[in-house]
């Protein structure tokens, strides 16, 4: 067909996509409101976000080889459970990620140039965009460079903390716990930060061999993030304990102060923008193939559905969200305002995980997708209520939409 990407990426290639989502801007600050909510359960609210992410990647991995095309739960929710689930899957991920993109965006422009967010936010914005419409190979050269980077900054950051005279490792539960509530509230605000492996399931047209690549690449992603969330976590907390992490804006600047490494500082804070900018890329590409899809089954514009002839990428859908996200970053500071988006990616993968369960009898995978749907909705109602109440409005809003357009329809 003359509207399907071209298979280009290997294991490689969409781990390093997916890491360059996972390993973004969330580990230089998603720990900090953790610590609040989780006290001394901190490590242990990390190991339950694990799990529910684990369960999330295994249903999107068998999911994923079932339906090897661009669009991610959008397809998998469609051809599984009905047109409407796929539908309200997409929606929340489009608009929800639309929203995170602009967010990551002027983050990057307060790394970079505080007081400049957004002309750096636009510029940033339009230039992975005319990256991305070279090719998806293009995109995943940077990923490369970005995650590399980003690795070698958090394990400057990691050993300059356990090899510091200030650490210690009583503060590693030190403190008083959440309780129940606040595991499971700081679980879902860290799950947030697991949830790029979806990037590479969005990508799934464009991966070579995807029922031998995608079940490799999404839990070699995940895990390579896990470790790499756990030793931050370890070292941050070996230093800080939970009171302080829980109280710091910048808590893996004020993690290297701790450790009596302030030369530090500027490599994190060059860190965080190189991680902001990884981010924004995966999320591009994500937001771009959904919308591709949600195209082809006339839910957004059927133009949305191009695809170039010669670059293989979705040469409409890419540039018409990277412009939204350009006005959206040049106008509207949503870095305090997407709280909406954990709800909406604990809501994707829940209708992922029932989407799993319908696959066949295999007891593992039900197991599997069981736990992960209700480890979804446990995690997105202990949210903050405001998170919950602005999610639910934003999927609420999505199901009007589709049921407008339904009785729209003429009747066949």
């Amino acid at each position: 067909m003359d509207n399907e990407l071209k298979r280009t990426l290997g294991v490689f290639d969409a781990v390093v996509i997916g890491l360059g989502a996972m390993v973004g801007a969330g580990i230089f600050a998603a720990l900090a409101p953790a610590a609040r909510a989780a006290g001394g359960g901190l490590l242990v609210a990390l190991a339950l976000a694990a799990v529910v992410a684990y369960c999330n990647a295994h249903s999107s991995a068998r999911l994923a080889v079932r339906y090897p095309s661009s669009g991610g739960t959008y397809v998998y929710g469609r051809e599984r459970l009905g047109p409407f689930w796929g539908y309200l899957a997409g929606w929340g991920f489009v608009v929800g990620k639309t929203a995170s993109c602009a967010a990551m965006a002027l983050t990057v422009g307060a790394y970079v140039w505080p007081g400049r967010e957004h002309e750096v936010a636009v510029a940033a914005v339009v230039a992975l965009t005319a990256a991305g419409y070279g090719g998806v190979q293009k995109s995943a050269r940077i990923a490369r460079l970005i995650v590399a980077v980003v690795l070698a900054v958090l394990a400057a950051v990691v050993v300059a903390c356990l090899t510091s005279e200030a650490a210690g490792a009583g503060r590693l539960a030190d403190g008083a716990w959440g309780g129940p509530a606040g595991l499971l509230q700081a679980a879902g605000l860290l799950f947030f930060a697991f949830a790029g492996y979806a990037r590479i399931t969005t990508l799934g047209e464009e991966v070579r061999d995807p029922r031998r690549t995608i079940p490799r690449a999404v839990p070699l992603a995940l895990g390579i993030a896990l470790l790499v969330y756990a030793a931050v976590a370890v070292a941050a907390l070996s230093v800080l304990g939970a009171g302080a992490l829980g109280g710091s804006s910048a808590p893996l600047a004020d993690a290297v102060r701790a450790a009596g490494r302030p030369g530090l500082v500027p490599v994190v804070r060059v860190g965080a923008a190189l991680a902001a900018l990884g981010s924004l890329l995966a999320l591009v590409l994500g937001v771009s193939r959904t919308a591709l899809a949600m195209a082809r089954d006339g839910h957004l514009p059927r133009t949305l559905a191009a695809v170039h002839p010669r670059h293989q990428v979705p040469h409409h859908a890419e540039p018409a969200v990277g412009a939204v996200v350009a006005v959206l970053a040049a106008t509207v500071d949503l870095r305090g305002a997407i709280g909406f988006s954990s709800f909406g990616v604990l809501a994707y993968y829940a209708i992922a995980n029932a989407s799993a369960w319908t696959l066949g009898s295999d007891v593992k995978g039900r197991a599997v997708a069981a736990a992960g749907l209700s480890g979804c909705v446990l995690l997105a109602c202990a949210l903050p209520a405001a998170s919950v109440a602005t999610g639910a409005a934003v999927l609420a809003l999505g199901a009007l939409t589709y049921g407008m357009r339904a009785g729209l329809r003429p009747a066949s």
